[in-house]
């Protein structure tokens, strides 16, 4: 057996990471960021055939969308096709580990939005059509011959195809109502990465229990006959060794499953202790190694996961078994200077922080697939998610293909993330606007959902947030109604749940269509809140469902509301509308800046009623 390398070769541990690498689960001791500038071209008529090379070209900062002022180019107008291009140097190569044990060279991109084509010196490398997904092509062959390559990307986003998930970017010029301003194009992360011929590609942790955790193992490349995959785990934070273990590849296999126990779990009186939740988020460090028969290291990332189960019952939300209060912020996860795109990975930390020391203890990503650095900060710090996607506005077989395929990818890029908890395909009928009484759009969110449990059976789905359930785990309701003393009537006892469940709900919706039953899933109140306020722009426009006067009439507001939520017999949880506020959307707790509206003493004490 080879020892493992030490020195500038050594894998990092995934759970001290610095929150910077753009696939914190799987880790190697040597990537290249090609954020920065790149060379950059508006192709309105679509025609442009700039393969080899774009022609007067302007500077963009990646990953930043050209609509935002982040980007340097801060035009926001409709632009359908845009370009980049960038010098891929030896020097880039040389960062991303290139050598004789890892000549493998492959690209990866974060996100863009929507289509996006690859070519290097005018050589088509492939394409990628979902906006919120990753992909991945090997350039190696791309790359002969030393020297300088170009890197040419087309991306198209159609501002009008109501049929893409597009979320809240606006089909209008400008931002209306909840619409946002568009992210086109590049919004999250490139970068190299060199592997060896025969490589990890991907894991998926997945819970079992409170003890045991099971483990794909994905590979690229031809795997040697007789090769096996070792893994070790350790928890960091307690300095201790919680075992290893060893299989062999299957011959041919393209992947491998594990079951992974964890010995010291064995001992139920302290199982608690290695539990993850947000008042104990541990992590366990995992390295996975593919080696050869005779135990020579082929190939090894660096990973993590956390041990916690999910569930409902009985009316409650279960984490670990045990019943929890969903205390949880909307949170658009837009920021003015860089739109969808978090201006920094720092930003995506201090977001999970405020959201905690606002008194929260999960947040619900709205319209939107959330960088996976934000999900990281989520595990590392004690963050509840429920993962949702963007939606489109039509229902079409092609909208229905779209997301379908989008879906599935969100699925399996996000699923070994303990902190996300809760699966949202659909919101407000987006995209299924007759879901009500249509069976076809019936079919397919049921279908959704039903495709959803396929894919991860450990966590609760919901089938379309906020009203018009056809087939939900956990039933969410959409009211924002203003008055305390009246949402509390609403949702007071199992009398006023009856009444809600079988009849018409806020906002004139139906919440549960199709055929769906009360079969005493747990009820949540999704979004409720969103009052207006802003404290240094008093007289300015914007919008809320209600507006405060002042900033003690806020916080009365906002404890009043929480109190009607607090007297509920039967909601298990809440989301406030919303962490921040968002261009004409001044109905955040915090400005668009993030900076807190009130001493954020007041805003917990009135969040947590103490």
């Amino acid at each position: 057996m080879t020892a493992a390398p030490s020195g500038p070769d050594a894998l990092p541990t995934a759970t001290l990471q610095d929150g910077t690498h753009p696939r914190p689960q799987a880790l190697r001791a040597h990537w290249r960021d090609l954020s920065g500038p790149w060379s950059f071209r508006h192709d309105d008529g679509g025609s442009a055939r700039w393969s080899h090379g774009l022609p007067e070209p302007r500077t963009i900062t990646v990953p930043f969308p050209p609509e935002s002022s982040a980007s340097g180019i801060d035009e926001p107008g409709f632009h359908p096709v845009v370009w980049y291009a960038r010098t891929l140097a030896q020097a880039d190569l040389d960062a991303a580990g290139l050598s004789p044990e890892n000549p493998r060279v492959l690209l990866h991109f974060g996100a863009v939005d929507h289509r996006a084509t690859v070519w290097i010196d005018g050589a088509l490398v492939g394409e990628h059509e979902g906006g919120q997904t990753p992909f991945t092509f090997d350039v190696t062959g791309h790359l002969a011959g030393g020297g300088e390559h170009l890197l040419v990307v087309r991306a198209e986003d159609d501002p009008h195809d109501v049929s893409q998930p597009r979320g809240k970017q606006d089909w209008q010029e400008r931002p209306h109502a909840i619409w946002y301003r568009r992210t086109t194009g590049i919004w999250q992360p490139v970068w190299l990465e060199a592997v060896p011929d025969a490589a990890v590609e991907h894991l998926r942790w997945t819970n079992r229990d409170a003890a045991t955790t099971g483990l794909t193992v994905r590979f690229r490349g031809a795997v040697p006959e007789g090769a096996r995959v070792a893994v070790a785990l350790r928890w960091t934070d307690g300095d201790e060794d919680l075992g290893a273990l060893e299989t062999a590849v299957p011959p041919h296999a393209r992947s491998v499953d594990l079951l992974v126990p964890v010995a010291r779990q064995a001992n139920g009186q302290a199982e608690e202790e290695l539990l993850w939740s947000p008042d104990q988020p541990r992590l366990i460090d995992a390295v996975v190694e593919l080696r050869t028969a005779d135990g020579r290291r082929l190939d090894a990332v660096a990973s993590y996961f956390g041990l916690r189960t999910v569930a409902v019952d009985r009316g409650a939300f279960l984490l670990n078994d045990r019943p929890v209060d969903v205390r949880s912020v909307l949170e658009q996860g837009y920021w003015p200077e860089s739109h969808l795109a978090a201006p920094s990975p720092a930003a995506l930390r201090r977001e999970v922080e405020l959201i905690k020391a606002l008194g929260f203890n999960a947040a619900r990503i709205h319209q939107k697939v959330e960088d996976p650095r934000f999900l990281f900060w989520a595990d590392r710090l004690g963050l509840l998610v429920w993962g949702e996607t963007a939606n489109a506005y039509a229902f079409s077989p092609l909208a229905v293909q779209r997301l379908v395929r989008e879906w599935v990818d969100v699925v399996e890029r996000d699923a070994s993330h303990p902190s996300i908890v809760t699966w949202v395909p659909l919101n407000e009928s987006w995209g299924v606007q007759h879901v009500a009484h249509e069976p076809a759009q019936q079919a397919y969110a049921r279908a959704l959902a039903e495709v959803t449990r396929a894919l991860d059976p450990t966590r609760p789905v919901v089938s379309n947030d906020g009203w018009e359930h056809p087939g939900s785990d956990i039933v969410t309701v959409h009211d924002y109604e203003g008055d305390g003393e009246r949402l509390a009537a609403t949702y007071a006892d199992d009398a006023a749940r009856t009444r809600l469940l079988a009849g018409i709900g806020p906002a004139g919706r139906r919440i549960l269509v199709g055929g769906a039953v009360d079969e005493g899933q747990p009820v949540m109140l999704t979004e409720f809140g969103g009052v207006r306020y802003q404290p240094d722009r008093p007289h300015e426009e914007g919008w809320g469902y209600t507006e405060a006067a002042d900033e003690d009439d806020w916080i009365r507001r906002i404890t009043a509301l929480y109190d009607g939520v607090r007297a509920s017999a039967f909601l298990a949880g809440s989301c406030w509308t919303q962490l921040t506020d968002t261009l004409q959307e001044t109905n955040g707790l915090l400005t668009a800046d993030r900076e807190p509206k009130a001493p954020i003493e007041r805003i917990r004490a009135a969040i947590l009623g103490s």
